[in-house]
């Protein structure tokens, strides 16, 4: 469908079937098939943060666009008052403003939402934003063991994960999605957070091991 050469690599869009997939520098990403692990990102921080006690107005950033399931799964959620996308590639954007977009529900054009065309890491580093969001829900990587390009590996170290914290209200939540588990990523988030809980997710075979969805509050 497209093929773009950006400051990261070469992406593509790709048609398969009735479905579109996502590849990045040869390396598959991400398609629309299912979208359960993707969206279990988003209902697991909210359900976090509204178990026991209900609460509405949430404030939550989707760090990575991808085909919209986690923007989607957001602006679903009656408790969520506004979402903060943050994306770096220009194609994906295009991509979820055409043929993509009918996965996340035509979500850009949601009021609730403020698209910020950035890199997430640039982003996390960087001062301000101090306390004003509730929830991070970050799937911009296979896992923090497995990233898409070699920048990224400092968003899952303990200075990015101290950074992220930052930019969470008291009580807040920072939800990473994993292809699979990391036993290390998971000590470091414990350092940083102190509550840590991960909820596993099936997937398809052949690849069978289960997508994860790390918690940290």
């Amino acid at each position: 469908m497209d093929r773009v050469t950006t400051a990261n690599g070469e992406l593509v869009l790709r048609r398969s079937g009735g479905h579109f997939e996502i590849v990045s520098n040869g390396t598959f990403l991400m398609d629309t098939r299912d979208g359960a692990s993707e969206r279990l990102l988003v209902d697991a921080a909210v359900d976090t943060l509204t178990n026991p006690a209900p609460r509405t107005g949430l404030r939550v950033l989707v760090g990575g666009l991808g085909v919209g399931f986690s923007l989607g799964a957001a602006l679903a959620r009656p408790e969520v008052g506004a979402v903060a996308v943050v994306e770096r590639e220009a194609p994906v954007i295009a991509w979820q403003r055409g043929p993509l977009a009918p996965f996340s529900g035509h979500a850009l054009d949601d009021p609730r939402v403020a698209l910020v065309h950035r890199d997430l890491v640039e982003w996390a580093f960087e001062d301000g934003d101090a306390g004003a969001y509730d929830a991070l829900c970050l799937d911009i990587d296979n896992g923090p063991d497995w990233t898409v390009t070699e920048s990224n590996t400092s968003l899952y170290g303990a200075a990015g994960l101290r950074a992220l914290r930052a930019k969470l209200a008291p009580g807040g939540v920072l939800a990473v999605w994993s292809a699979a588990a990391s036993p290390a990523f998971e000590a470091r988030l414990a350092e940083v957070f102190g509550d840590v809980a991960v909820r596993e997710v099936p997937v398809r075979v052949p690849r069978g091991v289960p997508d994860v969805v790390f918690l940290a509050r």
